[in-house]
């Protein structure tokens, strides 16, 4: 039975599903309405997403049973310190990028706030679920509420780009479907927990058909982080989507990656047997292309959103060859890492936008021009984005780095781990030291632009921009409890026997 303080579990998605079409019906036509009820509404689940944070980091993990079925015949959800730590980190981005938003973009198309709302429903869902079949559902919800945001506000290359979004979105569904199908024929289950009992029981008969599903299900969660030979959806969707709705996209990739690490630690990880750490030798080479490719991208991108799209394929790759080597220590690296690109993702396309709107008829092309407003501010938040990106001291980015190459000492790997990581981190620096000096150097030895008439420019979506990227300055000054969390998070990950039991109860038999 569900007491009290589990029904806070399922608030987070809950709350955004009922908001959302609240705003549809009763304020569609008020636009200060939506931004009030929008903004409120998700301060209130940033609020609920620090509480959960505690709860988690209090005692083991909490299972809420959907209609009170039991465990693993009901849907449930789950709160572990992983799922709570990514509800919090998506409710402190989308309040950023909703202050940002409510400056003039959600104008730009309809039922802007509705489908961020449900957008935010389908990424909680997808961390807080503890069934399979629930995870492609929640994956359905986030995806449609993703194709209106990625359309928001029109245009040729905006379309285009969203069809190709929409087609290897549609692609990955099916897959998933076929994955599941498979996993459910062979184990009878879907419930998370439960496969984690079920796997190592298949009959020997059966491995191939177990083993398929769960590559399937590995080459779904990889499109989703943008891994090769399935990334190239993601230079054009993030170049030509709307600002705030890119920034949001920052957290998108992260569900493949969180994905990953949730499955193949839980039903495949070290007590799966004959299917135990299966998408290990697949993810690490996969995750060292995806990392030159993405710094490669940088280093030859001609504009600033296409820039800041292959940085965040090369720190997909950073973050995958990590989670790769399945270790506690380099768990705990990897999930410092996603904190800190998540952020800095996000305030890097906020600060591309504002970059390119004060450089009418060039935008974001990397091209030397005439100085624009606040050239200076908006150099100061470029460089902190740049050397937080490529992983330069004394930010964050170089702590989940040098955590990273820490972590990969003594497996067999490590040499090609540590020249690809040292080698893609140099092009990262060069590729950003080339557009900013050109766009903020160069650019200021023209005679500025004086504008006929001042534009007056809102400073909240300065603000929202300076703050998510001051994230990166705040994960490194509080690096040692944030530390302590996320090596408490990666203990739990590889000791599962207390989510098994919390899902499927106290006399569930695991291993460990």
């Amino acid at each position: 039975m569900n007491d009290l303080a589990n029904h806070w579990v399922i608030l987070p998605i809950v709350l955004p599903a009922m908001l959302a079409p609240l705003i549809v019906l009763a304020m569609r036509h008020d636009i200060v309405l939506q931004r009030i009820f929008s903004l409120a509404g998700t301060a209130a689940l940033l609020a609920l997403s620090v509480a959960l944070v505690a709860m988690a980091a209090a005692g083991p993990p909490q299972m809420y049973a959907l209609g009170n079925w039991p465990a693993p015949f009901g849907i449930v959800l789950v709160l572990d310190r992983l799922s709570a730590m990514m509800v919090l980190l998506t409710s402190v981005l989308a309040l950023f990028v909703l202050v940002y938003a409510s400056h003039g973009w959600d104008r730009k198309g309809w039922h802007f706030h509705a489908l961020f709302q449900f957008q935010l429903m389908g990424i909680n869902g997808a961390f807080l679920t503890g069934d399979v079949f629930n995870l492609f559902v929640f994956f359905e919800v986030l995806l449609i509420a993703s194709y209106g945001l990625m359309l928001h506000g029109g245009g040729a290359k905006r379309l285009g780009a969203g069809v190709q979004y929409v087609v290897i979105n549609l692609v990955g569904s099916t897959l998933f479907l076929v994955a599941v199908g498979l996993l459910y024929g062979v184990t009878g289950t879907l419930n998370m927990a439960d496969l984690a009992v079920k796997v190592p029981l298949v009959e020997p008969g059966s491995q191939a058909l177990l083993q398929v599903g769960a590559l399937l299900l590995l080459l779904v969660f990889a499109v989703k982080a943008a891994l090769v030979p399935l990334h190239f959806w993601l230079p054009g969707t993030y170049a030509n989507a709307p600002a705030p709705v890119v920034a949001l996209f920052a957290i998108m990739t992260k569900v493949g990656a969180y994905s990953i690490i949730r499955l193949y630690t839980l039903a495949f990880g070290a007590d799966a047997g004959t299917s135990a750490w299966l998408a290990a030798p697949w993810l690490l080479p996969a995750a060292l292309v995806t990392l030159v490719i993405g710094m490669a991208g940088v280093m030859a991108a001609r504009n600033l959103g296409r820039m800041a799209a292959f940085a965040v394929i090369g720190s997909m790759g950073t973050l995958l060859t990590a989670v790769a080597l399945f270790t506690p220590e380099a768990m705990t690296a990897a999930l410092y890492y996603l904190l800190h690109s998540t952020l800095v993702a996000a305030g890097l396309f906020l600060v591309v936008d504002l970059i390119a709107e004060r450089r009418p008829g060039l935008g974001d092309s990397v091209t030397a021009a005439p100085g624009f407003a606040q050239l200076g501010i908006l150099a100061s938040l470029f460089f902190l984005a740049a050397i937080a990106m490529a992983g330069m001291p004394p930010l964050s980015g170089f702590v989940g780095k040098l955590l990273i190459l820490d972590s990969a000492r003594g497996d067999t790997a490590m040499v090609w781990i540590w020249l690809v990581v040292l080698t893609t981190s140099l092009l990262c620096i060069l590729g950003f030291a080339r557009a900013g000096s050109l766009l903020f150097w160069k650019s200021a030895a023209f005679p500025s632009v004086i504008e006929p008439e001042p534009v007056a420019r809102p400073a909240l979506p300065m603000v929202a921009a300076g703050l998510l990227l001051g994230g990166t300055v705040a994960l490194t000054a509080f690096a040692g409890p944030v530390m302590a969390y996320l090596e408490a998070t990666a203990a739990q990950l590889f000791a599962p026997g207390e989510y098994i039991r919390a899902v499927l109860g106290p006399e569930a038999i695991v291993k460990r």
